[in-house]
């Protein structure tokens, strides 16, 4: 595997990880900032695998749209709503903060758990 792939699913896995742990501590805001970080990152690295660039967004909507471009498969992150996790780039960390309760963390880490599995899926060798 290519190093810049391997460092930004390698990232993408830190930033899972590091949502879960918060969630353990019950930092749920900071849970939806990382699990927002992991899916940019793991469509980043498909972008990457895929076509050899990926834009320079935040933007978790735009980063779906241009993978769609490559692969229709990619209507599945939207049915899950992956790009609901967006707002929480800015959301959490300027004000008007958003607040994340227990059940949204939650629910943003199994989204970025189903992104994460989709995604690799997509990286395995045909």
């Amino acid at each position: 595997m290519r190093k810049d792939l391997k460092e930004l699913l390698d990232a993408a896995e830190d930033d899972l990880d590091t949502a879960e742990k918060l969630y353990e501590l019950g930092k749920y805001r900071y849970v939806a900032f990382f699990t927002q970080q992991a899916v940019e990152k793991y469509i980043k690295a498909f972008l990457l695998h895929k076509i050899n660039k990926y834009p320079f967004t935040h933007s978790i909507t735009k980063l779906i749209k241009e993978a769609l471009r490559c692969d229709k498969d990619f209507e599945y992150l939207l049915a899950i709503k992956a790009d609901s996790l967006e707002d929480y780039y800015i959301g959490i960390r300027y004000p008007p903060l958003i607040v994340v309760d227990e059940e949204e963390a939650k629910e943003t880490i199994e989204i970025a758990k189903k992104v994460r599995e989709f995604i690799l899926r997509k990286l395995k060798p045909t």
